[in-house]
């Protein structure tokens, strides 16, 4: 494991290694957001407080969905205490930064979609940030956890599939995210079976009940669009072809 990057590079350097890839993951998924926003011609100010709206409430879920893991609370650990030495959660922090793109549209009055400006942000900011769990999260009973090797490997594949390829199909407003969701909570609850977390209940980890009740909404969600007719649109019609029109 190489907690500092003094240690992945040999070198008296200090730095906190996952922080540091944290770090480098969201300057990643600022800038495929910005390129993307400007390649669909979405140019609105109001885009900058949609983004730190994300940004606030991705971190503070991140650090604080793991809180409530015993039903006395007396039994959990204070706020302040988790917040300083808490167990970050990937699905917390997704989970913020979709509350807190809402709550930041709603206090600016932004009501165009923008899921299709996170989706291929997320994807591959994940990628990167997924780079540092592998160099510093041991693996249950010592060694690397090379669980987050295939992780990183379905971000980087998402990435590819919607930026060259979904991005560009007649899709809805905004479903490229809820698909993105879709397809990595599946991914997720699978890899869970690697990764040697706490089993809770019913043979399943924390992750993996929390995604059981979610991802069945989401596929649900996506069914009832596909029956209405919302993803029937004109064979082989570009994105930027409906936006001409």
């Amino acid at each position: 494991m190489f907690p500092t990057l003094g240690d992945l590079l040999g070198v008296p350097l200090p730095v906190d290694t996952h922080g540091t890839f944290v770090a480098l993951g969201v300057a990643v998924a600022v800038g495929v957001f910005v390129v993307e926003a400007r390649r669909r011609g979405h140019t609105d100010d109001r885009l900058l407080v949609v983004v730190t709206g994300a940004l606030v409430g991705g971190a503070l879920l991140m650090r604080l969905g793991t809180w409530l893991q015993h039903a006395d609370l007396r039994d959990n650990a204070t706020l302040v205490e988790q917040w300083l030495r808490g167990n970050r959660s990937v699905l917390g922090g997704l989970v913020g930064a979709w509350l807190g793109v809402h709550v930041a549209k709603r206090l600016v009055g932004y009501r165009l979609r923008t899921g299709d400006l996170f989706a291929p942000a997320v994807a591959l900011g994940m990628a990167v940030g997924r780079v540092g769990c592998l160099l510093t999260e041991p693996r249950p009973g010592g060694g690397t956890n090379w669980s987050f090797v295939p992780e990183i490997g379905f971000h980087v594949a998402s990435f590819a599939v919607v930026w060259w390829w979904l991005r560009h199909r007649s899709l809805p407003p905004g479903e490229l995210f809820v698909w993105w969701v879709a397809a990595y909570g599946i991914f997720r609850f699978v890899i869970e079976l690697s990764r040697g977390n706490e089993v809770v209940w019913a043979g399943l980890t924390r992750p993996q009940l929390f995604l059981a009740v979610t991802v069945p909404l989401v596929l649900l969600r996506i069914a009832l669009r596909w029956r209405s007719g919302a993803y029937r649109g004109p064979t082989g019609t570009t994105t930027e072809e409906l936006v001409a029109r």
